[in-house]
């Protein structure tokens, strides 16, 4: 754990998160939320805000990013599960994601992959593709659904359900069989952010897809009349 998990500095400026007693991190969330703030106007500019009808949400990601396991579990949150973020267009999936990277890396960490861009590196490249994300590595992969079909030479697939299929594998198998795993006490973690309901994934991705998803994500969601925030 880092010496001062609770103390984040952002150029010259100090914020306090939280503080530690007995050698354990006792976060604030009206202190997160400041930090959060400032934070999100460094990455997205000063047009960025957490809006208060967001606040329940935002609360429940920062008590999964933050590994309280005992709040996620009065909220139904399985901390060895990954997390769907689900929402409308612009309601701010993927800005989040990105931000609550910077709470507590020590405890949650992944890279965020844009699904397009694996579906264009396998039309590219071939099935060395899906082998990227058959490893030990945690990711988030955003925009779940806006992907195109793969096509390499001629032959066809839906990119996308077989690396979800290959992340459950991942996801089910025990840590200390996972060749060069450093997370021996872990589950494997995939994250996903998408626009579409669970009818809609099932129709895009089949129903072998859809109940593998039940067992490794915590379904979050944005409102269904959230706005869009980049208007």
């Amino acid at each position: 754990m880092s010496i001062s998990p609770h103390i984040k500095i952002e150029g010259t400026s100090k914020f306090q998160i939280g503080e530690i007693i007995n050698n354990t991190v006792h976060y604030d969330f009206k202190k997160i939320k400041t930090y959060l703030n400032i934070k999100g106007h460094l990455l997205f500019g000063k047009n960025f805000k957490i809006y208060k009808e967001d606040e329940p949400l935002i609360f429940k990601l920062c008590c999964y990013y933050i590994q309280d396991h005992y709040s996620c579990a009065q909220m139904g949150i399985d901390t060895n599960k990954g997390i769907l973020l689900t929402g409308p267009v612009g309601c701010g999936k993927t800005s989040l994601m990105k931000l609550l990277l910077h709470l507590a890396p020590h405890k949650t960490s992944y890279e965020i992959i844009p699904t397009r861009n694996i579906v264009f590196s396998f039309n590219a490249s071939g099935f060395e593709t899906l082998e990227q994300y058959n490893q030990s590595k945690n990711f988030c992969f955003d925009d779940l659904g806006v992907e195109p079909t793969g096509s390499h030479y001629g032959k066809d697939l839906n990119v996308m359900g077989e690396i979800l299929l290959s992340r459950y594998d991942l996801f089910t198998r025990h840590p200390e069989l996972v060749s060069g795993s450093h997370q021996n006490q872990f589950k494997i973690k995939t994250h996903i952010t998408t626009n579409l309901n669970a009818e809609e994934l099932e129709k895009r991705y089949g129903n072998r897809v859809r109940s593998r998803m039940r067992a490794m994500f915590n379904l979050i969601s944005f409102n269904s009349n959230s706005k869009d925030k980049r208007m």
